[in-house]
């Protein structure tokens, strides 16, 4: 027994440090992501600045409101939120996961236009519909992940306090197979054949003249970001999906291993909301030159205000009455 609660402490102890290190390597990414989109008003510009700032704001709305209950239920083995974070947090999971693959899904046809037919896509794809896209994908998460409201409950197990699934167990075979269908079978689909046919055209249909121009240059490097970030999410997703799907339809027996699996599968699926700004400054250089700006901007603005706040008697002979405020021209906006 004493073996098995020491083993049990350091799982424990190893779970809430990678939990912490997604909630703070993810909070912090998809933090800065948003703020250099936003700065300077750069995500109305375009429309998939646009679909990648959505795709920001579910990953940050996952990462804030969902990995710390998460983390707190694989530490502590027990549910303490209440009756209501229980249906709620879920609720989330499963609400901003909608929404980021329909997100990707969305991105991949935006980019197959820009590159297919980069001037009759002109009037298509427009910072105005591209809002309009995302309020509808996001209308859509609603409704796929707004049965899981009901689907989780609040109960007492031998003194222990959960939160499971309180649907009998053909309705939930039925849920989850819908989720998976829908919310990742299909998107996946979607996704493999606009970029299959978006990396064929760029590499035997485009003219070699053309293909050397700076635009077309832009366009390539934005795609195969884009593309990275949507082989991540399938793939950081795809475990958590089989193991609901061999609990349903395979052989998934409820000992020490198959949990292990079931934390590992959720653990990945998570990993996945704090590995896009790292893609971006990878693969971007704008958006490395944007995070150096930012932080730069930060940086030195801090240090402005402790340079100029001087003591105003060492200023009465050196300064005028009304004093002129310090400008940083190199964080002006371009």
């Amino acid at each position: 027994w004493g073996n098995t609660l020491d083993h049990w402490r350091s799982e424990a102890v190893v779970l809430s440090l990678l939990f912490s290190v997604i909630f703070l390597v993810g909070a912090a990414g998809n933090c800065l992501v948003l703020a250099v989109l936003l700065r300077g008003g750069r995500a109305n510009a375009k429309s998939t600045s646009l679909f990648i700032l959505n795709l920001g704001v579910a990953d940050l709305g996952f990462i804030v409101f969902c990995v710390p209950p998460q983390a707190t239920v694989y530490t502590m083995d027990e549910w303490p939120f209440g009756p209501v974070a229980c249906r709620a947090v879920h609720f989330v999971i499963y609400l901003t996961m909608y929404a980021s693959i329909f997100t990707l899904a969305a991105v991949s046809l935006d980019r197959y236009l820009a590159i297919r037919y980069p001037l009759r896509s002109r009037e298509m794809r427009t910072p105005k519909n591209a809002l309009t896209t995302i309020a509808v994908l996001w209308g859509l998460s609603l409704v796929f992940s707004g049965p899981y409201l009901s689907y989780y409950q609040q109960m007492d197990l031998d003194g222990t306090t959960v939160c499971i699934p309180a649907w009998d167990i053909h309705h939930r075979r039925v849920m989850d197979v819908c989720t998976f269908v829908f919310g990742y079978l299909i998107p996946v689909l979607i996704l493999g054949l606009t970029y299959a046919r978006t990396i064929r055209y760029l590499w035997t249909a485009v003219d070699p003249m053309e293909n050397m121009s700076e635009s077309r240059r832009a366009k390539r490097k934005v795609t195969k970001m884009i593309i990275i970030v949507a082989v991540l999410f399938c793939l950081c997703w795809l475990p958590h999906h089989l193991v609901i799907l061999c609990m349903w339809f395979g052989h998934f027996p409820l000992n020490h291993t198959t949990y292990v699996l079931r934390i590992l599968s959720h653990l990945v699926a998570y990993t996945n909301s704090c590995l896009n700004p790292i893609v971006y400054a990878l693969v971007s250089k704008h958006f490395r030159k944007g995070f150096q700006k930012t932080f730069g901007c930060a940086l030195r603005k801090r240090v402005v205000n402790r340079v100029h706040v001087v003591p105003p008697a060492q200023t009465v002979r050196t300064l005028p009455r009304e004093p002129v405020p310090f400008l940083d021209f190199s964080c002006a906006e371009d």
